[in-house]
């Protein structure tokens, strides 16, 4: 990750005053946007992967035909989906509704819930790389030699020659890259394969340690910053 990573858009529109008013809003908030006329064309870019935002000018013929695509897509992290529409319709797989006509107001406070979503996924499936060689005592207290790959707000990855378990806890002290600290950790095994790779979740972490964790992760977050007021 850099500096300059900003959040991916696809804005699905052919109404000048939809595109207008969002396309600046999404500037503001350094949200890079690729335009779309149709949604034919917005579920090929969809299957390359790195959309976090899909902003669709609502059609009642075409734009439920999209959220299918999404909904069956293979992709680990769904995009936000946000709907401009002429009325309040709930509309099952979108997650923020704006209201037409658009105004830079009601724009804004849409794409600003829409942020804090994006976020929060972000910061949950995000992992950063730490290679720590590691003594683990897992079932039966037997210690084996483990290197924790990378870690993230709910697990880390690991790899071992040792045999593991589907669910086996494993304990273990993890210093982290510039802290002073090395935080303490509880986490089960969710899933392994044969070349000896692994993903835990975390299962136990003492408070002052997870404080630390979190502070750690949130300075390794380099999501660029949007021109826009913006507090997290």
């Amino acid at each position: 990750m850099t500096p300059e990573m900003a959040f991916e858009c696809l804005l699905v529109s052919h109404d000048p005053a939809v595109f207008c008013t969002m396309h600046r809003i999404l500037k503001d908030f350094s949200i890079a946007t690729n335009i779309c006329l149709s949604t034919s064309k917005a579920t090929d870019l969809l299957e390359e992967g790195s959309t976090d935002l899909i902003v669709i000018d609502w059609d009642p013929e075409s734009s439920p035909e999209l959220l299918q695509e999404i909904s069956k897509s293979l992709l680990k992290q769904k995009p936000t989906v946000l709907a401009v529409a002429s009325d309040d319709q709930v509309v099952p797989g979108v997650h923020v509704l704006v209201r037409k006509p658009i105004t830079p107001e009601s724009g804004t406070h849409s794409i600003r819930t829409a942020y804090s979503r994006m976020l929060m996924d972000f910061r949950k499936h995000v992992r950063y790389a730490v290679m720590a060689e590691v003594y683990a005592t897992g079932a039966r207290n037997r210690t084996l030699p483990v290197i924790v790959g990378d870690i993230g707000e709910g697990g880390v990855g690991i790899r071992t020659k040792e045999k593991l378990s589907i669910g086996e806890v494993l304990s273990f002290v993890l210093p982290l890259p510039g802290t002073a600290k090395e935080i303490s950790i509880q986490a089960r095994v969710l899933w392994t394969r044969p070349y000896g790779i692994g993903g835990c979740q975390f299962v136990r972490i003492p408070p002052s340690d997870l404080e630390i964790l979190n502070e750690w992760l949130i300075s390794r977050c380099r999501i660029k910053t949007p021109l826009v007021g913006w507090t997290d």
